[in-house]
């Protein structure tokens, strides 16, 4: 598996769309706006491959003060479990402290607080709805 981070607007950014869109959107009945995507141009985009095959992704949005948030983290269903989620998170935390970021930040979906929580996250705040959906900020300092 290679994980690299890529360009906005690209074959591979094309792919990201989708398997958001099947993991993410679908389910929950909705769909992308441009004015969505497009707000993606300056974001720091990860995405995991199986040679050609996009497997996992997740996008990295500034948010100021040295601060990102995690958004838009999928696995491909038939691979979630695998370390795939693990592969990409440990990358993006590598990435963000090269590029000199101090704290990541997400909306976390109450079903993926687990996950999160294993890997440093700290649930900050009340539950909330979004897309449908309970959640709950998540932080993280990197060190």
């Amino acid at each position: 598996m290679a994980l690299k981070q890529i360009d906005y607007g690209t074959k591979e950014y094309k792919q990201m769309v989708d398997l958001r869109f099947d993991i993410l959107r679908k389910p929950l009945g909705l769909s992308f706006s441009d004015e969505q995507l497009v707000k993606e141009k300056d974001d720091i985009l990860i995405a995991a491959f199986d040679d050609e095959d996009m497997v996992g992704c997740c996008i990295l949005s500034p948010t100021g003060n040295g601060a990102l948030r995690l958004r838009q983290m999928a696995v491909q269903k038939k691979l979630q479990g695998k370390g795939i989620g693990e592969s990409i998170l440990s990358f993006a935390e590598t990435l963000a402290r090269d590029k000199g970021y101090k704290t990541i930040m997400m909306h976390a979906r109450n079903t993926a607080i687990g996950f999160y929580e294993r890997f440093g996250y700290k649930v900050n705040g009340d539950q909330f709805i979004e897309v449908n959906t309970p959640h709950h900020i998540m932080e993280k300092r990197l060190v």
